[in-house]
């Protein structure tokens, strides 16, 4: 029995289709073992959101090798669709697979043996046009649905569309049935991840909101929480629906990446700063407990001192939750080279800083103003030095003593200070204690 290990670099997206190769592989007699193990086959998936693509693929494969130099070495994904000869220039690889077959690692290698020259798999992005279900588990807890893929947008500064594609998805009949196993396995979270998700059914009589009807109204399933949407594609009647439903949770993360509207239109974004404030103001209309995170980027060209200042002024006007800090890396391909002046990376660097601190004041901000209400939280089952960590509805983190008997239960807790590790600390409501100590008396 060959024993193989894998290792996702970037996204939840990427995640999720690991684990499903992950279990092609289980299914078919492999042992799958830890990455940081001496395996036969690594398989890693890679990201090119950045610039240190290059360098973070190389650094996993000689981890890899460091362990087995014998072993059989496959890059796949994101990098290896965009970048397949640079890859393979690298010590040791032995397979490099596009976007097209990623998935097809077994029906195209059937003995794994070192190579003395790396195999190459590449074809033209245009040409991946199926649509491969993925899902995965983030501590037993909460389940990633793969439910879109690809991208046809075109923002300036991404390489998505050229790494996966154009947009494309499965049947909301398909993503029904995905997610109705993952309530069978137990799981009581479902998170609803693509790349850009919201424009779920693209070119069919579908779209996202259907699905997410669909979804509500699968038994069983308590929890629903969707990513990263477009502030264009988050209709009204979607923040409605959302509102009113009893499983999907006041959590929302939708991309803005600048708040000025002039660098709005040079990145090739589809809305412009009222809309977003739009929806932002409507979520919490509905929704006054509701988290709601921010993608930003820092340093794209263009991003002129005044820019920066009115998007930082932007973004800090909003009751938003957290952010998502990205600073601009110059991708191959990408319509954002040709664009002047260009930033210093110590500019963007400190651009970076100054968002992050922003994220910080408003993350504490956000979490402290629940300190001494009872809220439900879903909990995790490893052990944190003593305490065991959930999320609330609203998307709070919380610690409470550690015990196993909570793993993936939905308990009612009441909030406290927040610990120096950054998370809420709890304690279960006397009637929860209550509860949980009778089920312990009656298992145990």
């Amino acid at each position: 029995m060959k024993k193989v290990a894998f290792k996702t670099l970037g996204c939840k997206l990427n995640y999720s289709e690991t684990m499903t190769i992950r279990q092609d592989f289980k299914e078919e007699g492999y042992d799958v073992i830890d990455f940081d193990s001496e395996a036969d086959i690594y398989v890693i998936n890679t990201c090119s959101v950045t610039q240190g693509a290059n360098s973070t693929c190389r650094k996993t494969v000689r981890r890899a090798l460091r362990r087995n130099p014998e072993a059989f070495v496959a890059v796949i994904g994101c990098y290896a669709q965009l970048e397949p000869g640079e890859i393979a220039q690298i010590d040791g690889v032995d397979a490099v697979l596009g976007a097209k077959n990623k998935f097809r690692l077994l029906e195209l290698f059937d003995d794994f043996h070192k190579r003395s020259e790396p195999i190459v798999y590449h074809s033209d992005v245009n040409e991946t046009v199926d649509f491969h279900n993925a899902f995965s588990a983030d501590d037993r807890t909460r389940a990633f649905l793969k439910v879109q893929d690809g991208c046809s947008y075109s923002c300036s500064f991404c390489t998505i569309p050229m790494a996966r594609g154009k947009s494309r998805s499965p049947r909301i009949s398909s993503v029904v049935r995905n997610a109705e196993q993952l309530v069978e396995d137990g799981f009581k979270e479902i998170v609803v991840t693509g790349v850009n998700a919201g424009d779920f059914g693209r070119g069919t009589e579908e779209d996202f909101f259907m699905l997410l009807r669909a979804l509500d109204r699968v038994g069983g399933l308590e929890r629903i929480r969707f990513s990263s949407v477009e502030p264009n594609l988050m209709h009204e009647e979607l923040i409605h629906f959302s509102a009113e439903s009893g499983k999907i949770q006041p959590h929302f993360h939708m991309p803005l990446q600048s708040g000025s509207d002039k660098m709005l239109g040079i990145m090739r974004r589809r809305y412009q700063s009222e809309l977003y404030r739009q929806r932002v103001e409507l979520i919490k209309e509905l929704m006054p407990d509701a988290a709601i995170g921010v993608d930003v980027i820092t340093g794209h060209p263009g991003e002129t001192d005044e820019r920066f200042r009115e998007s930082y002024d932007f973004v800090d006007s909003l009751p938003v939750s957290y952010l998502h800090v990205f600073t601009y890396s110059e991708r191959p391909g990408t319509h954002a080279l040709s664009i002047e002046p260009n930033v210093q990376d110590s500019v963007r660097k400190e651009r970076t800083h100054k968002f992050r601190r922003l994220s910080q004041k408003k993350r504490f901000e956000f979490d402290t103003s629940f300190s001494g209400e009872v809220r439900e939280v879903l909990f995790e089952g490893a052990d944190h030095n003593g305490a065991m960590l959930g999320w609330t509805d609203n998307y709070v983190r919380v610690g409470i003593p550690y015990n196993p008997r909570h793993e993936n239960k939905i308990l009612p807790v009441q909030l406290g200070a927040r610990s120096k590790e950054g998370y809420l600390i709890g304690e279960l409501t006397p009637e929860a204690k209550k509860e949980q100590q009778v089920i312990g008396e009656l298992v145990g």
